[in-house]
Protein backbone atom coordinates (compact mmCIF):
# COMPACT_ATOMS: atom_id res chain seq x y z
CA UNK A 1 0.00 0.00 0.00
CA UNK A 2 1.48 3.33 -0.56
CA UNK A 3 2.80 5.11 2.25
CA UNK A 4 1.70 9.36 1.94
CA UNK A 5 3.93 10.50 4.81
CA UNK A 6 6.74 12.77 4.43
CA UNK A 7 8.85 14.41 6.50
CA UNK A 8 7.00 17.95 6.22
CA UNK A 9 3.66 16.00 6.57
CA UNK A 10 3.71 14.03 9.77
CA UNK A 11 6.69 15.78 11.32
CA UNK A 12 9.09 12.34 10.53
CA UNK A 13 10.07 10.88 13.73
CA UNK A 14 8.13 13.67 15.74
CA UNK A 15 4.69 12.15 16.11
CA UNK A 16 3.23 10.64 19.47
CA UNK A 17 2.39 7.77 21.46
CA UNK A 18 -0.91 7.75 22.50
CA UNK A 19 -0.17 6.25 25.69
CA UNK A 20 3.09 7.89 27.52
CA UNK A 21 2.88 10.78 24.77
CA UNK A 22 6.57 10.03 23.99
CA UNK A 23 8.02 10.69 20.31
CA UNK A 24 7.71 8.40 18.13
CA UNK A 25 8.07 7.72 14.24
CA UNK A 26 4.92 7.71 12.16
CA UNK A 27 3.92 7.58 8.39
CA UNK A 28 0.33 7.93 6.53
CA UNK A 29 -0.18 4.46 4.70
CA UNK A 30 -3.35 4.68 2.11
CA UNK A 31 -5.41 1.56 1.46
CA UNK A 32 -7.61 2.21 -1.30
CA UNK A 33 -9.83 5.09 -0.48
CA UNK A 34 -9.00 4.98 3.34
CA UNK A 35 -5.61 6.70 4.92
CA UNK A 36 -4.20 5.49 8.18
CA UNK A 37 -1.71 7.17 10.60
CA UNK A 38 0.42 4.58 11.50
CA UNK A 39 3.35 4.57 14.66
CA UNK A 40 5.05 2.60 16.85
CA UNK A 41 6.47 3.29 20.25
CA UNK A 42 9.50 1.10 21.65
CA UNK A 43 7.82 0.67 24.77
CA UNK A 44 4.26 0.69 24.40
CA UNK A 45 3.71 -1.26 20.65
CA UNK A 46 1.86 -0.91 17.17
CA UNK A 47 -1.13 1.56 16.76
CA UNK A 48 -2.92 2.71 13.39
CA UNK A 49 -6.03 5.24 13.66
CA UNK A 50 -8.26 6.25 10.35
CA UNK A 51 -7.59 9.53 9.58
CA UNK A 52 -9.65 9.71 5.99
CA UNK A 53 -12.21 7.73 4.59
CA UNK A 54 -12.55 8.69 1.42
CA UNK A 55 -13.92 9.82 -1.11
CA UNK A 56 -13.10 12.92 -1.35
CA UNK A 57 -9.62 11.74 -2.18
CA UNK A 58 -7.30 12.60 0.69
CA UNK A 59 -4.66 14.21 -1.73
CA UNK A 60 -7.06 16.06 -3.26
CA UNK A 61 -8.14 18.04 -0.16
CA UNK A 62 -4.28 19.68 0.65
CA UNK A 63 -3.66 23.05 0.01
CA UNK A 64 -0.39 24.03 0.86
CA UNK A 65 0.08 26.97 2.36
CA UNK A 66 2.86 29.70 3.13
CA UNK A 67 4.18 30.14 6.40
CA UNK A 68 2.75 33.34 8.35
CA UNK A 69 5.88 35.72 8.40
CA UNK A 70 6.03 36.21 11.57
CA UNK A 71 4.31 34.48 14.82
CA UNK A 72 4.10 36.82 17.55
CA UNK A 73 4.51 34.78 21.15
CA UNK A 74 6.74 32.95 20.71
CA UNK A 75 9.13 30.64 23.49
CA UNK A 76 12.64 28.74 22.93
CA UNK A 77 12.74 25.66 21.34
CA UNK A 78 14.11 23.23 24.18
CA UNK A 79 12.30 19.57 23.71
CA UNK A 80 10.61 20.37 20.15
CA UNK A 81 7.49 20.64 19.29
CA UNK A 82 4.77 19.84 20.72
CA UNK A 83 6.73 20.10 23.86
CA UNK A 84 6.82 23.71 23.85
CA UNK A 85 4.03 25.37 22.69
CA UNK A 86 3.59 28.88 23.91
CA UNK A 87 3.98 29.40 20.71
CA UNK A 88 7.83 28.21 19.59
CA UNK A 89 8.99 29.34 16.62
CA UNK A 90 8.18 26.21 14.93
CA UNK A 91 5.04 27.52 14.60
CA UNK A 92 3.53 28.66 11.44
CA UNK A 93 0.24 30.36 11.97
CA UNK A 94 -0.88 33.61 13.41
CA UNK A 95 -3.85 33.64 16.18
CA UNK A 96 -7.06 33.81 14.30
CA UNK A 97 -9.58 32.94 17.55
CA UNK A 98 -8.47 32.61 21.21
CA UNK A 99 -9.99 30.68 24.22
CA UNK A 100 -10.10 31.96 27.65
CA UNK A 101 -11.12 29.26 30.28
CA UNK A 102 -12.90 31.45 32.42
CA UNK A 103 -14.22 28.77 34.73
CA UNK A 104 -13.55 24.89 35.40
CA UNK A 105 -17.07 24.21 36.66
CA UNK A 106 -19.85 22.78 34.97
CA UNK A 107 -23.47 22.00 35.30
CA UNK A 108 -23.00 19.20 33.47
CA UNK A 109 -20.46 16.49 33.32
CA UNK A 110 -19.93 15.25 29.43
CA UNK A 111 -17.63 12.53 28.91
CA UNK A 112 -16.02 13.82 25.57
CA UNK A 113 -16.08 16.92 27.20
CA UNK A 114 -12.41 18.71 26.16
CA UNK A 115 -11.84 20.25 29.59
CA UNK A 116 -13.05 17.07 31.26
CA UNK A 117 -14.82 19.64 33.44
CA UNK A 118 -15.39 19.68 37.09
CA UNK A 119 -12.52 17.08 37.93
CA UNK A 120 -10.66 19.26 40.34
CA UNK A 121 -11.42 22.19 39.33
CA UNK A 122 -9.63 25.02 40.51
CA UNK A 123 -11.22 28.86 41.77
CA UNK A 124 -12.22 31.36 39.03
CA UNK A 125 -9.44 33.81 37.12
CA UNK A 126 -10.04 36.32 38.93
CA UNK A 127 -11.63 39.53 36.83
CA UNK A 128 -7.96 40.83 37.18
CA UNK A 129 -6.61 38.07 36.30
CA UNK A 130 -8.07 37.74 33.04
CA UNK A 131 -7.38 41.58 32.12
CA UNK A 132 -3.47 40.34 32.08
CA UNK A 133 -4.80 38.06 29.90
CA UNK A 134 -6.22 40.48 27.79
CA UNK A 135 -3.45 42.20 27.65
CA UNK A 136 -0.72 39.61 26.76
CA UNK A 137 -2.92 39.11 23.76
CA UNK A 138 -2.92 42.36 22.60
CA UNK A 139 1.04 42.50 23.26
CA UNK A 140 0.85 38.86 20.84
CA UNK A 141 -0.70 40.78 17.78
CA UNK A 142 -4.29 41.10 18.94
CA UNK A 143 -6.87 42.13 18.94
CA UNK A 144 -8.52 38.50 18.15
CA UNK A 145 -11.91 36.94 18.11
CA UNK A 146 -12.59 35.95 21.65
CA UNK A 147 -14.52 32.82 23.00
CA UNK A 148 -15.23 32.94 26.26
CA UNK A 149 -14.79 29.18 27.33
CA UNK A 150 -14.54 26.23 30.59
CA UNK A 151 -15.65 24.60 31.91
CA UNK A 152 -19.24 26.16 31.55
CA UNK A 153 -19.01 29.86 31.57
CA UNK A 154 -22.45 30.93 31.86
CA UNK A 155 -21.89 30.04 35.67
CA UNK A 156 -20.23 32.93 36.19
CA UNK A 157 -22.29 36.00 37.23
CA UNK A 158 -19.97 38.21 36.00
CA UNK A 159 -19.73 37.59 32.37
CA UNK A 160 -21.20 40.24 31.14
CA UNK A 161 -18.08 42.11 33.12
CA UNK A 162 -15.40 40.34 31.50
CA UNK A 163 -16.88 41.34 27.92
CA UNK A 164 -16.97 44.56 28.93
CA UNK A 165 -13.56 44.71 30.18
CA UNK A 166 -12.42 43.23 26.86
CA UNK A 167 -13.83 45.59 24.89
CA UNK A 168 -12.04 49.01 26.50
CA UNK A 169 -9.36 46.45 26.22
CA UNK A 170 -9.55 46.73 22.29
CA UNK A 171 -11.52 44.04 21.50
CA UNK A 172 -14.72 43.50 19.43
CA UNK A 173 -16.10 40.06 18.72
CA UNK A 174 -16.85 37.53 21.57
CA UNK A 175 -18.64 34.72 21.49
CA UNK A 176 -19.87 32.32 24.16
CA UNK A 177 -19.36 28.64 24.07
CA UNK A 178 -22.34 27.21 26.18
CA UNK A 179 -24.53 24.16 26.74
CA UNK A 180 -27.01 26.46 27.09
CA UNK A 181 -28.74 25.05 30.67
CA UNK A 182 -28.91 28.82 31.58
CA UNK A 183 -29.42 30.79 28.98
CA UNK A 184 -32.58 28.43 28.80
CA UNK A 185 -33.76 29.62 32.27
CA UNK A 186 -32.47 33.28 32.60
CA UNK A 187 -33.58 35.29 29.45
CA UNK A 188 -32.79 38.27 31.79
CA UNK A 189 -29.06 36.60 32.08
CA UNK A 190 -29.45 36.54 28.20
CA UNK A 191 -30.42 39.87 27.73
CA UNK A 192 -27.50 41.32 29.65
CA UNK A 193 -24.86 39.47 27.73
CA UNK A 194 -26.40 41.00 24.83
CA UNK A 195 -26.16 44.40 25.92
CA UNK A 196 -22.97 44.01 27.46
CA UNK A 197 -21.52 43.04 23.65
CA UNK A 198 -21.82 39.32 23.54
CA UNK A 199 -21.56 38.86 19.41
CA UNK A 200 -22.45 34.97 19.09
CA UNK A 201 -23.60 32.40 20.91
CA UNK A 202 -21.86 28.98 19.91
CA UNK A 203 -24.33 26.57 21.19
CA UNK A 204 -23.34 22.74 22.00
CA UNK A 205 -26.83 21.05 19.75
CA UNK A 206 -26.01 17.43 19.26
CA UNK A 207 -29.45 16.49 17.96
CA UNK A 208 -33.10 17.38 17.54
CA UNK A 209 -34.30 13.85 19.86
CA UNK A 210 -33.45 13.35 23.31
CA UNK A 211 -32.09 10.32 23.12
CA UNK A 212 -28.04 11.11 22.16
CA UNK A 213 -28.50 13.92 24.27
CA UNK A 214 -28.98 11.31 26.91
CA UNK A 215 -26.04 8.94 25.73
CA UNK A 216 -23.80 12.21 25.29
CA UNK A 217 -24.62 14.91 28.27
CA UNK A 218 -26.63 12.00 30.97
CA UNK A 219 -30.11 14.17 30.39
CA UNK A 220 -32.85 14.86 28.24
CA UNK A 221 -31.90 18.48 27.11
CA UNK A 222 -33.59 19.69 23.77
CA UNK A 223 -36.26 21.17 25.23
CA UNK A 224 -34.00 23.12 27.39
CA UNK A 225 -31.55 24.03 24.07
CA UNK A 226 -34.71 25.18 22.03
CA UNK A 227 -35.80 27.80 24.72
CA UNK A 228 -32.10 28.56 24.85
CA UNK A 229 -32.25 29.06 21.15
CA UNK A 230 -35.88 31.04 21.65
CA UNK A 231 -34.81 33.55 24.40
CA UNK A 232 -31.03 34.20 22.22
CA UNK A 233 -33.46 35.14 19.66
CA UNK A 234 -35.32 37.44 21.54
CA UNK A 235 -32.51 39.00 22.77
CA UNK A 236 -31.10 39.43 19.41
CA UNK A 237 -27.88 37.56 19.74
CA UNK A 238 -26.33 35.40 16.81
CA UNK A 239 -26.63 31.58 16.88
CA UNK A 240 -23.91 28.81 15.92
CA UNK A 241 -25.30 25.27 16.37
CA UNK A 242 -22.63 22.93 17.34
CA UNK A 243 -23.21 19.13 17.22
CA UNK A 244 -20.58 16.73 18.48
CA UNK A 245 -20.68 13.89 16.15
CA UNK A 246 -19.87 10.44 18.05
CA UNK A 247 -19.97 7.12 15.51
CA UNK A 248 -23.45 5.04 16.16
CA UNK A 249 -25.02 8.03 18.62
CA UNK A 250 -26.04 10.95 16.02
CA UNK A 251 -24.92 10.71 12.51
CA UNK A 252 -28.08 10.60 11.78
CA UNK A 253 -28.88 13.95 13.10
CA UNK A 254 -26.85 16.22 10.64
CA UNK A 255 -29.68 16.47 8.43
CA UNK A 256 -32.37 17.42 10.71
CA UNK A 257 -30.03 19.84 12.55
CA UNK A 258 -29.28 21.38 9.21
CA UNK A 259 -32.93 21.84 8.06
CA UNK A 260 -33.46 22.96 11.84
CA UNK A 261 -31.05 25.69 11.47
CA UNK A 262 -32.43 26.61 7.65
CA UNK A 263 -35.47 27.17 8.90
CA UNK A 264 -34.23 29.12 11.59
CA UNK A 265 -32.26 31.92 9.42
CA UNK A 266 -31.69 34.64 9.93
CA UNK A 267 -31.20 33.84 13.29
CA UNK A 268 -28.84 30.88 13.41
CA UNK A 269 -26.22 31.93 11.79
CA UNK A 270 -24.23 28.38 11.13
CA UNK A 271 -23.90 24.90 12.04
CA UNK A 272 -20.35 23.99 12.88
CA UNK A 273 -19.60 19.81 13.10
CA UNK A 274 -17.15 18.61 15.47
CA UNK A 275 -16.18 14.85 15.52
CA UNK A 276 -15.76 13.37 18.50
CA UNK A 277 -11.82 13.20 20.01
CA UNK A 278 -11.04 10.98 22.28
CA UNK A 279 -9.10 11.81 25.15
CA UNK A 280 -7.74 9.51 27.93
CA UNK A 281 -10.29 10.08 29.82
CA UNK A 282 -12.80 8.87 26.79
CA UNK A 283 -10.17 6.60 25.01
CA UNK A 284 -10.16 5.52 21.41
CA UNK A 285 -12.70 3.00 20.15
CA UNK A 286 -10.97 0.94 17.81
CA UNK A 287 -12.29 1.88 13.99
CA UNK A 288 -14.68 3.75 15.61
CA UNK A 289 -13.93 7.65 14.44
CA UNK A 290 -15.65 9.91 12.40
CA UNK A 291 -13.49 11.82 9.39
CA UNK A 292 -14.19 15.18 7.42
CA UNK A 293 -15.24 12.78 4.49
CA UNK A 294 -17.70 10.53 6.64
CA UNK A 295 -19.77 14.07 7.63
CA UNK A 296 -19.35 15.56 3.76
CA UNK A 297 -20.97 12.67 2.58
CA UNK A 298 -23.36 12.71 5.31
CA UNK A 299 -24.50 16.04 4.83
CA UNK A 300 -25.14 15.61 0.98
CA UNK A 301 -27.41 12.23 2.05
CA UNK A 302 -29.50 14.05 4.45
CA UNK A 303 -30.04 17.29 2.80
CA UNK A 304 -30.72 15.20 -0.16
CA UNK A 305 -28.54 16.80 -2.43
CA UNK A 306 -28.86 20.42 -1.68
CA UNK A 307 -25.61 20.63 0.20
CA UNK A 308 -23.48 18.48 -2.02
CA UNK A 309 -19.77 16.95 -1.07
CA UNK A 310 -18.04 19.26 -4.08
CA UNK A 311 -19.66 22.61 -2.40
CA UNK A 312 -17.43 22.15 0.52
CA UNK A 313 -13.48 23.15 0.61
CA UNK A 314 -10.49 23.53 3.10
CA UNK A 315 -10.19 26.02 5.26
CA UNK A 316 -7.38 28.12 4.13
CA UNK A 317 -6.16 29.82 7.23
CA UNK A 318 -5.75 26.78 9.07
CA UNK A 319 -4.23 22.96 7.85
CA UNK A 320 -6.85 21.71 5.35
CA UNK A 321 -7.23 18.55 7.02
CA UNK A 322 -8.49 20.34 10.11
CA UNK A 323 -11.73 21.96 8.73
CA UNK A 324 -14.24 22.10 6.04
CA UNK A 325 -16.69 25.05 4.83
CA UNK A 326 -19.20 26.39 2.68
CA UNK A 327 -21.65 29.08 3.02
CA UNK A 328 -25.37 28.62 1.42
CA UNK A 329 -28.05 31.37 0.16
CA UNK A 330 -31.12 30.33 0.83
CA UNK A 331 -33.25 31.25 -2.39
CA UNK A 332 -36.89 32.47 -2.11
CA UNK A 333 -38.27 29.35 -3.49
CA UNK A 334 -36.32 27.10 -0.47
CA UNK A 335 -34.02 25.74 -2.98
CA UNK A 336 -30.05 26.55 -1.23
CA UNK A 337 -26.99 28.26 -3.71
CA UNK A 338 -23.55 27.38 -2.60
CA UNK A 339 -21.92 30.56 -2.43
CA UNK A 340 -18.25 31.20 -4.39
CA UNK A 341 -15.26 29.83 -2.39
CA UNK A 342 -14.14 33.03 -2.10
CA UNK A 343 -16.75 34.16 -0.46
CA UNK A 344 -17.17 30.88 1.97
CA UNK A 345 -16.20 30.08 5.38
CA UNK A 346 -13.17 30.82 6.73
CA UNK A 347 -11.95 32.57 3.27
CA UNK A 348 -11.31 29.86 1.34
CA UNK A 349 -9.61 30.30 -1.72
CA UNK A 350 -9.73 28.37 -4.91
CA UNK A 351 -5.47 28.64 -5.42
CA UNK A 352 -3.31 25.95 -4.71
CA UNK A 353 -0.98 27.80 -3.01
CA UNK A 354 -2.27 29.96 0.13
CA UNK A 355 -0.83 33.25 1.32
CA UNK A 356 0.13 33.78 4.51
CA UNK A 357 -1.97 35.87 6.41
CA UNK A 358 -5.03 34.37 6.18
CA UNK A 359 -5.69 34.09 10.08
CA UNK A 360 -6.95 37.43 9.25
CA UNK A 361 -8.91 37.10 6.92
CA UNK A 362 -10.62 34.44 8.96
CA UNK A 363 -10.93 36.12 11.89
CA UNK A 364 -12.91 39.21 9.88
CA UNK A 365 -15.24 36.34 8.35
CA UNK A 366 -16.05 34.70 11.77
CA UNK A 367 -17.11 37.88 13.38
CA UNK A 368 -19.76 38.63 10.28
CA UNK A 369 -21.29 36.05 9.70
CA UNK A 370 -21.60 34.31 12.98
CA UNK A 371 -22.81 37.70 14.94
CA UNK A 372 -26.37 38.39 14.90
CA UNK A 373 -27.81 39.21 11.24
CA UNK A 374 -28.06 43.18 10.41
CA UNK A 375 -31.16 44.72 10.67
CA UNK A 376 -32.55 45.32 7.38
CA UNK A 377 -33.57 48.40 5.69
CA UNK A 378 -36.31 46.70 3.58
CA UNK A 379 -38.84 43.95 4.87
CA UNK A 380 -37.44 41.02 3.44
CA UNK A 381 -39.41 37.49 3.36
CA UNK A 382 -37.77 34.37 3.01
CA UNK A 383 -39.69 33.65 -0.02
CA UNK A 384 -40.19 37.15 -1.66
CA UNK A 385 -37.11 37.29 -4.45
CA UNK A 386 -35.37 40.47 -4.41
CA UNK A 387 -36.11 43.90 -6.22
CA UNK A 388 -33.02 45.68 -6.92
CA UNK A 389 -29.08 44.71 -6.16
CA UNK A 390 -29.12 46.34 -2.48
CA UNK A 391 -32.25 43.89 -0.99
CA UNK A 392 -30.36 41.23 -3.17
CA UNK A 393 -27.01 42.26 -1.06
CA UNK A 394 -29.22 42.27 1.96
CA UNK A 395 -30.88 39.27 1.34
CA UNK A 396 -27.48 37.38 0.92
CA UNK A 397 -26.24 39.02 4.41
CA UNK A 398 -29.47 38.02 6.32
CA UNK A 399 -30.38 34.50 4.51
CA UNK A 400 -26.57 32.76 4.64
CA UNK A 401 -26.04 29.80 6.49
CA UNK A 402 -22.01 28.86 6.85
CA UNK A 403 -21.98 24.95 7.49
CA UNK A 404 -18.10 23.87 8.35
CA UNK A 405 -16.80 21.40 10.97
CA UNK A 406 -13.77 21.18 13.25
CA UNK A 407 -11.90 17.60 13.14
CA UNK A 408 -10.00 18.45 16.14
CA UNK A 409 -6.62 16.16 17.01
CA UNK A 410 -6.04 13.52 19.81
CA UNK A 411 -2.84 11.08 21.03
CA UNK A 412 -3.88 8.81 18.07
CA UNK A 413 -4.25 11.04 15.71
CA UNK A 414 -1.67 13.56 16.10
CA UNK A 415 -0.30 15.08 12.96
CA UNK A 416 2.81 17.61 13.88
CA UNK A 417 1.93 19.81 10.77
CA UNK A 418 -1.53 20.40 11.42
CA UNK A 419 -0.35 21.68 14.60
CA UNK A 420 2.22 23.78 13.87
CA UNK A 421 -0.95 25.55 11.57
CA UNK A 422 -3.05 25.41 14.46
CA UNK A 423 -4.94 29.04 14.57
CA UNK A 424 -7.37 28.63 17.55
CA UNK A 425 -5.50 29.17 20.27
CA UNK A 426 -6.24 28.61 24.27
CA UNK A 427 -4.62 31.33 27.26
CA UNK A 428 -3.21 29.15 29.76
CA UNK A 429 -2.75 30.08 33.30
CA UNK A 430 1.03 31.28 32.84
CA UNK A 431 -0.51 33.33 30.27
CA UNK A 432 1.26 31.30 27.16
CA UNK A 433 -0.66 31.46 24.19
CA UNK A 434 -1.18 27.58 23.53
CA UNK A 435 -2.77 25.84 20.37
CA UNK A 436 -5.64 23.89 20.78
CA UNK A 437 -4.69 20.74 20.49
CA UNK A 438 -1.82 20.93 22.39
CA UNK A 439 -3.48 22.20 25.28
CA UNK A 440 -6.07 19.52 25.23
CA UNK A 441 -4.13 16.76 24.48
CA UNK A 442 -3.86 13.79 26.98
CA UNK A 443 -2.83 10.56 26.97
CA UNK A 444 -3.70 6.83 29.18
CA UNK A 445 -1.65 7.21 31.35
CA UNK A 446 -2.49 11.18 31.72
CA UNK A 447 -6.04 11.96 30.75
Amino acid sequence: MPVLSRKDRVGGNRNLCPVCLSRIPAQKVKYGAKVYLEKTCPQHGDYNTIIWNGPPDYESWELIRQPSPSVSCITKVDKGCPYDCGICPGHRQNTCCVLLEVTNRCNLLCPVCFASSQENAAPDPSLEEIGAWYDTLMRCGGPFNIQLSGGEPSLRDDIADIIRLGKKKGFSFFQLNTNGLRLAEEPAYVETLQKAGLNCVFLQFDAMRDEPYFALRGRKLLETKLQAIENCIDAGLGLVLVPTLVPGLNENEIGPIIRFAIENLPHIRGVHFQPVSYFGRYGEKKNERITIPDVLRAIEEQTGGQMKVEDFRPGTAENSYCSFNASFLLQPDGALKVLPKTQNCCCSSSTEQRPAGDSKKAREYVARQWSSAPEPKWVISRYAAPGSFDEFLERRALYTLAVSGMAFQDAWNLDLTRLQECYIHVVSPDRRIIPFCAYNLTSMEHP
